[in-house]
């Protein structure tokens, strides 16, 4: 048994002690038997919230009435849930009814898909009622029990099954694909901040272009923010070799390209993206564009860009041109280290030497210079010097100021 479970193990004694049941549960379980590096550890018990609550001295109510505390046990958060069943749900997302119940098996049959359906005891012992072992072998994802009522119960588990695709590689069962297209409407439903949650992990995993397969094939993507009607681009989209690009933010920017928007902010901000996000995915787009337009790094562009933005952006672009035309991304970091300026707090004047050199009043004029400076100094016309800064203010511009 792996040390996270080790250091957990605790709970579960503690627990049956008292005389009551408890197991680990969930993606742990399903990870610990795929050798897959394990997460969080939930931990399933019979016992109700408020036992749980009495006999661990910290803990935080985050859904007693569902039947969920968090234990802190030397420092680390554990979900601790009670038994349960659920019926009715209106919202395809939450049960009108929950009922504290002291079967495992009972528990374990409102779970998504079978690979998390599992429970393992302290000992190691692993109880498998939905045959779920045999589906981790064959690398299938099926749900427990009929597709339709689990996604009728949380539409959004069908979003969940394409990024466990993604995540793990595996194959959706037929009779799970038919659910799917048979209730993919019900998406409709679900929040749009879930929904950007489930998209951002399906995009992080290393098999997202099956994954994104598997959305079109059951059409999921017509219930997506503002991907209605885009099926085309999303299939060249698709098809792009994206091994170069490690995070959800480069991919994003893919996005952007192949999808086009008329309004690229318009469009974050439909999957409802945090402001600073949608800053910076629309900043490193625009580095994306002219990039493409200018077809070399300038100096200027890099000094723009930033270097964060300015590799994202040339990572796309070599995702979307293959190798040619495209910079290594060793030479970009170098030409950016060699920049005469990184930011106008290394310029060697300020806004207060454009007064005291000119006896002008603040305004516009000044940023509108600091800017011309910026420029000068990055592309070598002039040293980063004060002296070399002032004559050229003196000599080029000022004049221009009466």
């Amino acid at each position: 048994m792996e040390p996270v479970f080790q250091i957990a193990l605790p709970i579960l004694k503690r627990l049956k002690q008292e005389g009551f049941q408890a197991f680990f549960v969930g993606g742990s379980v399903r990870d610990h038997l795929l050798k897959r590096q394990i997460g969080d550890i939930d931990i399933a018990t019979s016992a109700k919230p408020g036992e749980v609550q009495r006999l661990f001295p910290k803990t935080v109510d985050v859904g007693s009435a569902h039947g969920t505390v968090i234990v802190l046990f030397n420092g680390v958060p554990y979900e601790v849930t009670t038994f349960r069943s659920e019926q009715g749900y209106k919202d395809f997302r939450r049960p009108e009814t929950v009922t504290f119940i002291e079967s495992i098996s009972e528990d374990l049959k409102r779970r998504d898909f079978t690979i998390n359906a599992m429970a393992m005891e302290e000992d190691g012992r692993i109880i498998d009622y939905f045959n779920s072992r045999k589906d981790l072998n064959d690398r299938i994802i099926r749900t427990v029990g009929r597709p339709e009522e689990r996604f009728s119960e949380d539409a959004l588990r069908m979003m969940r099954a394409c990024r466990f695709v993604s995540q793990l590689g595996f194959t959706l069962s037929e009779d799970t694909k038919k659910g799917v297209m048979k209730k993919r409407q019900l998406l409709q439903n679900i929040s749009v901040e879930r929904k950007l949650n489930e998209f951002d992990k399906l995009l992080a995993g290393e098999d997202r272009d099956k994954a994104f397969s598997l959305l079109l094939e059951t059409g999921m993507e017509e219930f997506l923010p503002s991907l209605h009607g885009k099926r085309e681009a999303l299939k060249k989209f698709t098809i792009q070799d994206k091994h170069l690009l490690t995070s959800s933010d480069e991919i994003w920017t893919l996005l952007l390209y192949f999808l086009s928007p008329e309004n690229e902010s318009e469009f974050l901000r439909n999957w409802k993206m945090p402001v600073k996000r949608i800053k910076h995915l629309l900043h490193t787009f625009s580095v994306l564009k002219l990039r493409r337009k200018l077809r070399i790094w300038t100096n200027s562009l890099l000094y723009h860009a930033g270097l964060e933005s300015a590799k994202t952006a040339e990572k796309v672009n070599q995702v979307i041109n293959g190798k040619a035309g495209t910079v290594p991304l060793s030479d970009l970091e170098k030409q950016y280290a060699d920049l005469a300026i990184h930011n106008r707090e290394e310029l060697a004047i300020t806004g207060h030497d454009l007064i005291e050199w000119s006896q002008k009043k603040p305004g516009k004029w000044m940023s509108e210079i600091l800017m011309s400076a910026e420029e000068k100094v990055l592309e070598q016309e002039i040293s980063n010097t004060k002296i070399e800064l002032k004559e050229w203010f003196l000599t080029c511009i000022n004049p221009k100021l009466d």
